[in-house]
C-alpha cells in the first residue's frame, strides 16, 4: 500500500466522534489521513456489510445501528483502527473491511478500563508478544498495510524504542506514538521532547508519526520541526475544529453548520452528532440555541437550531428516513 506519510496531517481516532462526517469534513479542510474511531473486533464480526444505494455509502451494521461506514470520498485515506487482545480475531475482523479502507491499525494506546480488562489498547504494551502476533498475523494475510498507535512507555524512551523494533519486524508500515504515558491524563502536557528522542536515534525504517497536544494549525509544522516525526496526528484539535488541517479561521457556528450537514448527508445518529458539536461549539452550547440543540431528540431539531433545517427538509425529500435516525420523529 502506497500511503505517504511524509509531512502528513493526520486525523486521530476518536471514540464516538470519528465517523464518517468529522472525516469528511476533515479530508475537506486538508487532512492527509484519517483514522476512524476505535472498533472492537467482537464488534465488527457481529456487523453485516451492504452498500447503501441512496446515500453511496458501503455500511456495516449490527441490529440495524452503524458500525462503521465509509464512501468513495476517503478512499485511499481511511484508516481503520482495530481494539483487540487475539489475532485470529483480529484478522477475521480486518479481512471484512480490507477491502473498503486503506490501511489497518491496531490500538495500543487506548487506557481505558474496558480496553485494559480485555487485554487490548493499552494492556499490549506490556504484552510484546500477543502484540507482535496480532501484527504480524495482520500484516501477512491482509492486502492493505497494517499499523499500530501506541504509547510512551513506562520504562522511558529505550523501552518504547525496544517496543517499536518488535512492532517493525512483525511488520508495521507505519507507528504513531502518543506523547504519554498510559497513566498521563489528556490534561497533562504532552513529552514532544522524548518524541525528539526517539526519532533522533532513528530506531526503526518505518514513519514514526506524533500524536499529542497539537491544538491550532500552526502546530503541525512546529511539531515536524520539534520532534522529527514523519507526520503529525491530531484528535482534539480537529473535535474542536476540522480547519486545524488549514490555515483559514472559521468562525464555531459555521464549523457546527458544515458538520452537521455531513450528519444529515451519511444519516448519522442524532446522538452522535450532539456528541461532536458540543466541542465543535464549547461555550456556545450554553445560549438558547446550543440548549435546543442539547435536548434535542432528533437530528433535525438539532440541524433547526443552527439554522440549516431547510438542508435536512431537502435531504428528507430525496427518501425516507433510516433507522439510522434514532429518536422521534422531527415535526415538519
Amino acid at each position: 500500500g502506497a500511503m505517504d506519510y511524509a509531512g502528513a496531517k493526520i486525523l486521530a481516532p476518536m471514540v464516538r466522534a470519528g465517523s464518517l462526517p468529522l472525516r469528511l469534513h476533515s479530508l475537506e479542510y486538508g487532512a492527509d489521513v484519517v483514522f476512524g474511531e476505535e472498533i472492537i473486533d467482537k464488534r465488527l464480526l457481529a456487523s453485516t456489510r451492504s452498500y447503501n444505494e441512496k446515500l453511496g455509502l458501503v455500511e456495516f451494521k449490527k441490529d440495524g445501528m452503524i458500525t462503521y461506514s465509509t464512501c468513495a470520498r476517503e478512499q485511499g485515506k481511511n484508516v481503520f483502527q482495530i481494539g483487540t487482545a487475539d489475532a485470529v480475531l483480529a484478522l477475521k475482523a480486518a479481512t471484512m473491511v480490507a477491502g473498503d479502507v486503506a490501511a489497518i491499525d491496531v490500538n495500543m494506546g487506548c487506557p481505558k478500563k474496558f480496553s485494559i480488562q480485555g487485554g487490548m489498547g493499552a494492556a499490549l504494551l506490556t504484552n510484546p508478544e500477543r502484540a507482535k502476533d496480532i501484527v504480524a498475523t495482520l500484516a501477512r494475510n491482509l492486502p492493505v498495510p497494517v499499523s499500530c498507535k501506541i504509547r510512551l512507555l513506562d520504562g522511558g524512551v529505550q523501552d518504547t524504542i525496544r517496543f517499536m523494533k518488535i512492532m517493525e519486524s512483525a511488520g508495521a508500515f507505519a507507528i504513531t506514538v502518543h506523547a504519554r504515558t498510559r497513566d498521563m491524563r489528556p490534561r497533562e502536557p504532552a513529552l514532544w521532547d522524548k518524541i525528539k528522542e526517539i526519532t533522533a536515534l532513528k530506531p526503526v525504517n518505518v514513519p514514526i508519526i506524533h500524536n499529542g497536544d497539537v491544538l491550532v494549525y500552526e502546530d503541525f509544522a512546529e511539531c515536524i520541526e520539534e520532534t522529527g516525526a514523519a507526520g503529525v496526528m491530531t484528535a482534539r484539535g480537529a473535535l474542536k475544529s476540522p480547519a486545524i488541517f488549514s490555515p483559514k479561521e472559521v468562525d464555531s457556528k459555521t464549523i457546527v453548520q458544515e458538520y452537521l450537514k455531513k450528519c444529515v448527508d451519511t444519516e448519522t445518529i442524532y446522538q452522535n452528532a450532539k456528541y461532536v458539536i458540543q466541542t465543535m461549539y464549547g461555550t456556545g452550547m450554553q445560549q438558547p440555541h446550543g440548549i435546543v440543540a442539547q435536548r434535542a431528540k432528533n437530528l433535525f431539531t438539532i440541524c433547526e437550531a443552527f439554522d440549516i433545517g431547510d438542508y435536512f427538509k431537502e435531504h428528507e425529500r430525496h427518501g425516507v428516513h433510516r433507522s439510522a435516525f434514532v429518536g422521534e420523529a422531527p415535526k415538519s
